[in-house]
């Protein structure tokens, strides 16, 4: 028995989000047609709304509704850091610590030759322009601790140094309230190498 059309394209659609499989994709369709038609239709006017209406910023490139979002147009914000990060939910994570005040530049991505993503992508004119405006002073690179992610830091250091910007680099180590027998012997190592005077 074949699926209705609709209930195909609902299921391909629902394949694109990431970890989704095509039984995971049928099961989501099927249960909003089933128990949530309400929610289903919730979700479809949310997701016509944001990409209707959700851009990016055209100085960190996050997704915000203005032209320049909020933590930009701030004048509390110390515009001598760019904290350089991978999506706009690493930036959420880090302004949720309350511990950075700088501006951000928003990558959209990693660098993965394997998968076509090259500089390009990332938008690194957009983040050169940016980081050389005169203005900042350091660049800290929070791209995550992923192979790609580690490429990507180094890949940006050296472009950014060339360009007589101060670079760092976020450090990785032992959790707050980690325990070290719980901890994978690759975190004690760099824990290790990146300790601190006390």
């Amino acid at each position: 028995m074949k699926s209705p059309a609709p209930l195909e394209a609902l299921t391909t659609a629902l394949r694109r989000l990431p970890g989704v499989g095509a039984k995971s994709a049928q099961r989501f369709a099927y249960h909003l047609l089933q128990h949530d038609r309400d929610g289903a239709a919730m979700l479809a006017r949310a997701l016509a709304d944001a990409t209707a209406r959700v851009r990016h910023c055209e100085r960190c490139n996050t997704f915000t509704e203005l032209e320049v979002c909020e933590t930009c147009a701030s004048p509390r914000r110390d515009p001598l850091l760019l904290c350089v990060v991978e999506t706009p939910a690493d930036q959420l994570t880090i302004e949720q610590t309350l511990s950075y005040r700088g501006l951000y530049f928003v990558l959209m991505g990693r660098l993965s030759p394997l998968d076509g993503i090259g500089p390009k992508e990332i938008r690194l004119d957009r983040l050169l322009k940016r980081a050389g405006d005169g203005v900042v002073c350091e660049v800290i690179l929070a791209t995550n601790f992923t192979n790609e992610g580690e490429a990507t830091a180094h890949y940006l250091g050296e472009v950014l140094r060339a360009r007589k910007l101060k670079v760092s680099r976020i450090a990785r180590g032992l959790p707050v309230g980690g325990e070290i027998e719980h901890t994978d012997a690759g975190t004690i190592a760099q824990a290790l190498i990146e300790r601190r005077p006390v």
